[in-house]
């Protein structure tokens, strides 16, 4: 049974009378990555801004942890905000030290996991050096660091890849999923899909303000999936049985199947005709996909 550490009921936000936020609802499962998705501009930071109380929901209801948010319930959350900022004249190791004092964690303690997270992350030998000597990238490992030395219960992590190479992209993955397997709760927002196929288990979708989808991803993508395949060839028939039209995409062609119509059947078709297949499997459609058609419905 799936544990809820976060409950959000029904909370709206105006600036200006302009809503950003439109009656958005959701829960964060313990041991889970919500995905918390859509376009820059969505509404995604000021849901964040809400949960964390650095802004208040003009109505609805927010609960952490089985309460309304306080202090404690503030101790047990890491959060990585979209404006990324440090004490700039402190080291690195002064910095977390600092940090998770704020959080309740005693001196040395703090210490001793600062210096095991900053050589799990290939930082140790900077821990003296001073915030502003640091690159951003750097910074920002620093930051997402801090948000997790306190060993948290939930993270609230916005837009964490933003900024990273390659290699500290796939570090911060590693140690986020990690966390997951701990049975942490982690709220990834970011208006990259890709990385929230590859990571997430449940998801929100945001547009202008309001809940587009909502659910497990796996049962959203197997919902807007199309009735074809993709496949990689030496070359196409003219007419394949069992198939109603054909669509060119970059590197494979996707086979539209006719309604009563099985991949099997249109396999075995190509295999018929000679066809060299490299590549064959049920189309599913990206994430990017079905939000450009979630959108345009509804409009």
């Amino acid at each position: 049974m799936d544990i809820s550490n976060l409950e959000v009921q029904n909370i709206s936000k105006s600036f200006n009378a302009h809503k950003v936020v439109d009656d958005v609802s959701f829960s964060l499962n313990s041991g889970e990555i919500f995905g918390m998705v859509g376009p820059n501009g969505a509404g995604k930071t000021t849901t964040i801004r809400m949960i964390m109380d650095i802004l208040k929901p003009d109505s609805g209801d927010i609960t952490v942890l089985g309460q309304r948010f306080n202090d404690e319930a503030k101790d047990k959350i890491g959060y990585l905000p979209e404006e990324r900022g440090m004490y700039k004249k402190l080291t690195v190791i002064e910095s977390l030290i600092y940090m998770a004092a704020l959080k309740g964690v005693p001196t040395t303690p703090a210490k001793a996991k600062a210096i095991e997270l900053l050589e799990k992350v290939g930082m140790g030998q900077h821990k003296d050096k001073k915030v502003e000597e640091l690159s951003r990238g750097m910074s920002q490992l620093i930051q997402f660091l801090i948000t997790i030395q306190h060993d948290p219960e939930i993270m609230v992590l916005d837009e964490p890849f933003a900024n990273l190479d390659p290699v500290n992209t796939k570090l911060l993955k590693d140690i986020v999923l990690e966390m997951r397997n701990k049975g942490k709760s982690i709220i990834l927002s970011t208006h990259l899909m890709n990385e929230v196929e590859e990571m997430c288990d449940r998801i929100l979708m945001i547009n202008q303000g309001r809940s587009m989808l909502y659910g497990n991803l796996a049962d959203i993508k197997t919902k807007y999936r199309n009735n074809s395949v993709f496949v990689e060839c030496d070359r196409l028939p003219i007419e394949i049985t069992g198939v109603d039209k054909v669509k060119q995409h970059d590197g494979h062609s996707e086979l539209y199947l006719k309604q009563n119509a099985t991949p099997q059947t249109v396999l075995s078709a190509l295999v018929s005709d000679g066809v060299k297949i490299d590549r064959f499997e049920n189309a599913i459609p990206s994430l990017n996909d079905i939000f450009i058609q979630v959108v345009e419905e509804a409009r």
